[in-house]
């Protein structure tokens, strides 16, 4: 005769049984959770000092207008010295539409002018490649088809002096650092570093703002370029 085993009446039900696991895995992932969410918090602290402080200079700049004490060549015969800082604006993006959602980035755009328009001639044949980098570094230029006494051709550009730069701190948070990419800052070309939380603090950005200006390059050696810190996934 074979008797049936009786259900244990002191043991929880299988519902209940779930509910606790459920529960402390719920727990367990939190807490994994509460440093990223620290993180992200204090990253989204720094973006947010930064573009307050950067909003003030920049407001104090577009009265000052100083001169900035920097070179900027694209070719032999296309250089300016010394810009004026004409105009500038701080702004930032949020990831979504909701007042409580963390910033994309921040990100200061300026614009740099010499007193005198900048004319380039070159042999046609190298119209193309000169076409290409003027592009490349955001000059707003026509052209036109000019001949010498000797009948030779040139391709004249007449370019804009106007320069236009800017510097966007954009957030990694997966490897909990800050982005800061350069561009026409000092030279016509783009640069990122790779700045840690703690060190993009108000020094980082009173050295940047000197940077912009040609006082000083000390910005460029408080953290190492995005590119030469290779990340580890």
């Amino acid at each position: 005769m074979v008797l049936c085993r009786m259900p244990d009446a002191s043991r929880p039900s299988l519902l209940d049984e779930l509910r606790q696991r459920s529960a402390s895995l719920r727990a367990e992932r939190a807490a994994a959770r509460l440093p990223e969410e620290e993180a992200r918090q204090a990253m989204d602290a720094v973006l947010w000092r930064t573009f307050r402080w950067l909003e003030e200079v920049m407001g104090h700049l577009d009265v000052i207008r100083p001169e900035v004490r920097h070179r900027f060549r694209l070719a032999d015969d296309l250089v300016v010295d010394c810009p004026q800082f004409d105009s500038g604006f701080a702004t930032f993006r949020r990831h979504g539409l909701a007042t409580g959602d963390t910033l994309e980035h921040v990100e200061m755009f300026y614009r740099l002018t010499a007193p005198k328009p900048l004319v380039l001639r070159v042999n046609p044949l190298a119209a193309r490649a000169v076409e290409e980098r003027l592009r490349a570094a955001a000059l707003h230029f026509n052209t036109d088809i000019e001949q010498d006494a000797a009948k030779v051709l040139f391709s004249v550009f007449h370019v804009e002096p106007a320069i236009k730069a800017s510097v966007r701190f954009k957030p990694d948070h997966r490897h909990r650092v800050i982005d800061v990419l350069l561009r026409n800052v000092d030279r016509f070309e783009s640069v990122t570093l790779q700045f840690d939380l703690d060190a993009l603090d108000e020094a980082a950005l009173e050295d940047l703002v000197r940077f912009m200006l040609g006082e000083s390059n000390a910005f460029l050696h408080r953290a190492p370029l995005a590119y030469v810190n290779s990340r580890r996934d």
